[in-house]
């Protein structure tokens, strides 16, 4: 009986340890190596299958700033014919792989080094989720078998961006490199658009042979180094194992909400029924798959009176009859409708306050909770669709078809907004105390911008300045942030469009405050061939915060800047200067003229213009 018990018992002890061993050796990858194996010979790396994957899906450009983590996908990149471009900040490179998402409507790609090259990204990373916009954020890592042991720029990355992105993933096998990038450009355009992750420990890059030489394999004879040995082996083994299986690259179909035939139809009767409906559109209104120029030329037809925002700037042209830019406050409060087209209820709208209690509002937008953001304060919708802004849009503006807008609210919309553009003109002949005024500085501009001028927004008051004089001449040609407002966009927004748009006339309007986070990108412009122009507006003063905090406070400290000589940074980087100020007010037309020369020339061009204070901006917010 005894014996009975005691063999038992032994079975028992063996079976645990013979299943633990099983378990461990599936833990390590021991039964996959032996089903694949893993070719130690091989000189192949990791960066290959990122570079065939993104070139399946039709990337074109890959934004960087060089590190040794992720070297190997920079060169297999560029010979796989994706041109890979580098910038001088890594923000810089975000910022240039949204400009790509948003013109070109596919995802925009950059990748970074470990450590300090991605927590350099957070800021542009964050802006791009807050703007919509679809980019693929590559970051290297360290070794998987060295995470969290110190080693060389080591930090736990992901915790920095799984509040920021849609999807996160780290790399620990060269055959999940192909399926991983694959969900997560998938993931990057579905639904609501935003910003993905996708982290490669450098082990997943580097040649097999190369890998094993940085583990510290030994020739130790003792038994506890031969067990060492025999795991390390083992994890390469399974890192590398089936990495060159054939696997095809296959994108998978983004998926889109669209709106019912049922909601298509309420709305139809609900605008049917009004006699002062207004649309108000936002950036969702230019995502895939509905083209914009299809769009826009419904909406032509149907006549309803339109404010842009946003990428949706220019959508209706430089001077479409329906369109308003100046009255929105006013008619907001008379609409008997509004449709919010991808506009959001945020502090753009005074959280919903702007909009009459006497309006029935249909709302649309991709992302539920934008949809309904404040709602149940200060407004409600009437119909809230949770589907694309495009597509939606455009199968209203059909089923409206004989549908007019009654032309006496037009008209009285009209003469409100042009005798506030006949202000806001008046207000460049005002002079300043010194140098230029900002106002004339831009109506200039207006009048000289052609066809084919894409705009880029960066800065606080010139900027907020700019946004009511310039008018983008077409679809997909205006960049500005987005409501995160980050100031830094500027030469990233340039890079990216230029890239997309090599054939249009580019310019940023810069703040001087903005200008200083990506001046250095004028040495980037140079080196690739990407001539832009930069109007930058400079009073020496972060005004838009001075204007606020003088008031208030009564300081207006650290608020001061110098009239620094931005125009010969530009010469220092390659490109070509302009000083503009009252010395040579009468030269203007003249200048601005020369940098389009010279930009058409391939030069990139700072206009350092010396501006002076109006009250064009009173009452704008700066919180």
């Amino acid at each position: 009986m005894a014996c009975t018990v005691l063999c038992c018992a032994v079975a028992s002890v063996l079976f645990i340890v013979i299943a633990v061993l099983i378990f461990v050796l599936q833990k390590i990858g021991y039964f996959y190596v032996l089903l694949h194996g893993a070719d130690r010979e091989s000189e192949r790396h990791g960066g290959e299958l990122v570079a065939e994957t993104l070139h399946k899906h039709g990337v074109k450009f890959m934004f960087t700033l060089a590190g040794g983590h992720i070297s190997p996908i920079l060169v297999a990149s560029e010979k796989l014919g994706i041109r890979v471009v580098d910038t001088r900040h890594e923000a810089t490179a975000v910022f240039a792989a949204d400009a790509v998402a948003r013109l070109s409507g596919t995802v925009g790609v950059v990748a970074v080094t470990a450590g300090p090259g991605l927590t350099n990204t957070v800021t542009a990373v964050k802006n791009a989720q807050m703007a919509e916009s679809p980019v693929l954020l590559i970051g290297g890592s360290a070794a998987t078998l060295l995470k969290g042991r110190g080693a060389l720029q080591d930090i736990d990355q992901m915790s920095l961006f799984k509040p920021l992105c849609k999807f996160c993933a780290t790399i620990n096998h060269l055959r999940d490199i192909k399926p991983v990038l694959t969900k997560a450009l998938h993931a990057a355009q579905s639904d609501t658009p935003g910003p993905v992750f996708v982290e490669f420990p450098i082990d997943t890059l580097y040649p097999y042979k190369l890998v094993a030489q940085e583990v510290g394999l030994s020739s130790g004879r003792g038994l506890f180094q031969k067990v060492l040995n025999w795991y390390l082996h083992t994890h390469m083994d399974n890192v590398f194992a089936g990495a060159w299986d054939p696997l095809p690259v296959v994108p998978i179909p983004v998926s889109i909400p669209f709106a019912s035939s049922s909601e298509i139809q309420k709305c139809v009767e609900l605008i049917s029924r009004s006699k002062k409906p207004v649309i108000l559109i936002g950036s969702q209104s230019t995502l895939p798959p509905t083209p914009v120029d299809n769009l826009a030329s419904e909406l032509k037809n149907i006549g309803i009176p339109c404010f842009l925002g946003g990428m949706a700037r220019g959508m209706l042209g430089k001077n479409s009859p329906i369109q308003f830019r100046q009255c929105r406050k006013d008619a907001l409060k008379e609409a008997d409708l509004v449709v919010l087209a991808g506009i959001v209820c945020d502090f753009r709208l005074s959280y919903g306050r702007v909009l009459s209690r006497k309006s029935k509002i249909i709302s649309i937008n991709r992302n539920k909770e934008q949809l309904y953001k404040n709602s149940g304060f200060f407004w409600n919708p009437t119909l809230a669709l949770q589907s694309d802004v495009g597509s939606t849009l455009l199968s209203i503006a059909r089923g409206l078809k004989g549908f007019k807008c009654d032309p006496e609210w037009i008209k009285m919309l009209r003469e409100k907004d042009n005798a506030k553009e006949k202000a806001n003109s008046a207000m460049g002949d005002q002079p300043t105390d010194v140098h230029l005024n900002p106002v004339k500085i831009l109506h200039k501009l207006e009048e000289m911008l052609p066809d084919d001028s894409i705009i880029v927004a960066d800065g606080g008051d010139f900027v907020g300045t700019a946004a009511y004089i310039l008018r983008p001449r077409g679809p997909l040609r205006w960049l500005d942030p987005g409501a995160f407002g980050t100031l830094g966009v500027g030469g990233g927004f340039a890079l990216g469009a230029k890239l997309c748009r090599p054939d249009s006339e580019l310019w940023i309007v810069y703040g001087d405050g903005s200008f200083g986070y990506s001046a250095a990108e004028f040495d980037t412009y140079t080196r690739h061939k990407t001539p832009v122009i930069a109007l930058i507006g400079n009073d020496a003063c972060w005004s838009q915060i001075a204007r606020d905090q003088v008031r208030i406070l009564g300081r207006g400290t650290a608020c001061d800047l110098a009239y620094c000589s931005y125009n010969m940074v530009a010469e220092g980087f390659g490109g070509r200067g302009y000083l503009l100020d009252r010395t040579n007010e009468d030269r203007m037309e003249t200048i601005l003229r020369a940098a389009q020369k010279d930009a058409a020339e391939g030069h990139s061009v700072v206009l350092n213009c010396l501006i002076g204070k109006t009250k064009f901006r009173e009452g704008s917010i700066s919180v």
